[in-house]
């Protein structure tokens, strides 16, 4: 069987449809989406079927129209346990969190097929996770670890659907795999060259996997008082993720912890022989640009030789020219696209009836949970990293204690993860 000739994406939120729009496109495959049995994948899976499959993708700037198109799915699966068929490639488009438990409710004689697992957004460790379980099972498949999600991609009418719109296109792509010289990695590295995105190869899965911009801007922007409260506290107002306070949790303190928090990580890749990344460097040039008159190519290059006053001074600058997006069109009244307006998902009732928490930043707590462990195992000080999880833990404590009697979701529990810490740790020479 050819590679990426049948590709199973899991997973079914915004990236999963532009996925399989892009796929389909360059690589001419047969496409199926899985999913989880859930209130917002019912939607979706509903939508589905009520179009015939039809799966379409929008951009909100002419400069990504290579994102832009319509297929349909040749198959859907509610429900990962109700997959079949043979499959050579499968892309885990799902949160990090949940990477182990997607593998083992797909049947195992889907994964023994696969020739290939692409990971579109692990965390720190999370190639490490899911070879290991595929040689548990006597599953040979390799396993590709991309930095990140290449865009940023909506539902477009803010409902689960098959129409989506993406609104950014990063600008490179970072990919590590099981295997060397892979084949599969010259194949994802053509598709991305085709969508305008470099794709550059690392020696290792685990390089790649520190090139996640979540990594370093989600746990100051979730973890702290205002974001929590927009989470948990505040149902009826909206509050946005990348705003200004008061519109948004973004202040010079919260840009303080992020800096800090970057350092942090910084010292753990040292302790791992990993090469660190210039965070203005990484935020500018690899994900969302802003405009030279905003920021000068000088203190992007040298955001990393400069001291800490300046960093922070950039980097609030960096998020301010975000606001909008610089680079779309404005309307007849002179607004340009609103690209900051990401409002924080509350808690809601999952389809078990429980309230349960929304992916950011139930899964920013997984991924910075799994990089504690690693600090710890390094004997490397993170004190910004435990002082984001103590605000995350002690909310969700508080949530629960106030709530006691009603179902809530384990997401509501304080966990340390400590399977995969210690299965990612014991990699670690």
């Amino acid at each position: 069987m050819r590679n990426f000739k049948r590709v199973l994406i899991a997973g079914t939120g915004p990236s999963s449809v532009q996925l399989a729009i892009s796929l389909k496109k360059i690589l001419n495959c047969d496409i199926g989406i899985s999913g989880r049995r859930s209130a917002r994948a019912q939607h979706f899976f509903t939508s589905l079927r009520q179009s015939g499959r039809l799966l379409r993708a929008s951009v909100q700037n002419d400069n990504h129209h290579r994102m832009a198109g319509e297929c349909s799915a040749d198959y859907v699966f509610e429900g990962y346990e109700n997959v079949e068929g043979s499959w050579d490639t499968l892309i885990l488009s799902v949160t990090t969190d949940a990477y182990l438990e997607v593998m083992k409710q797909l049947p195992d004689s889907v994964v023994k097929q696969l020739a290939c697992v692409v990971l579109i957004s692990p965390t720190l460790g999370s190639n490490t996770l899911v070879s290991g379980y595929m040689k548990s099972i006597h599953a040979n498949g390799e396993v590709v670890s991309c930095s990140t999600y290449y865009g940023d991609t909506r539902w477009i009418h803010d409902a689960p659907s098959g129409h989506v719109i993406t609104a950014a296109v990063k600008k490179r792509i970072y990919l590590g795999s099981t295997c060397y010289q892979s084949v599969n990695i010259d194949i994802l590295s053509h598709a991305f060259d085709r969508l305008g995105i470099v794709a550059a190869e690392m020696e290792t899965p685990v390089e790649a996997e520190t090139r996640n911009i979540s990594l370093y801007v989600h746990p100051p922007l979730f973890m702290n008082d205002f974001s929590l409260r927009a989470v948990f506290d505040e149902p009826d107002r909206i509050k946005y993720v990348y705003k200004m306070y008061p519109e948004g949790p973004i202040t010079q303190h919260l840009i303080r912890d992020m800096l800090a928090q970057w350092k942090e990580i910084l010292n753990i890749l040292k302790a791992l022989n990993i090469k660190g990344i210039n965070l203005l460097q990484f935020m500018t040039d690899d994900n969302y640009p802003v405009r030279s008159e905003s920021l000068s190519r000088h203190d992007i290059d040298n955001f990393d030789r400069v001291g800490t006053i300046h960093q922070e001074y950039l980097l609030y600058i960096r998020y301010a020219s975000l606001l909008i997006d610089p680079f779309s069109e404005p309307d007849e009244a002179g607004k340009y696209f609103d690209f900051s307006a990401v409002p924080f998902r509350k808690s809601f009732i999952n389809r078990d009836g429980r309230l349960d928490i929304p992916r950011m930043p139930k899964e920013d707590y997984y991924r910075l949970k799994i990089i504690q462990g690693i600090a710890r195992h390094l004997k490397v000080g993170c004190p910004t990293i435990d002082r984001f999880l103590r605000a995350y833990e002690t909310k969700i404590a508080e949530v629960a204690e106030s709530l006691k009697g009603r179902p809530l979701s384990q997401a509501f529990a304080v966990q340390q993860f400590h399977e995969d810490v210690n299965i990612i740790c014991s990699s670690i020479h």
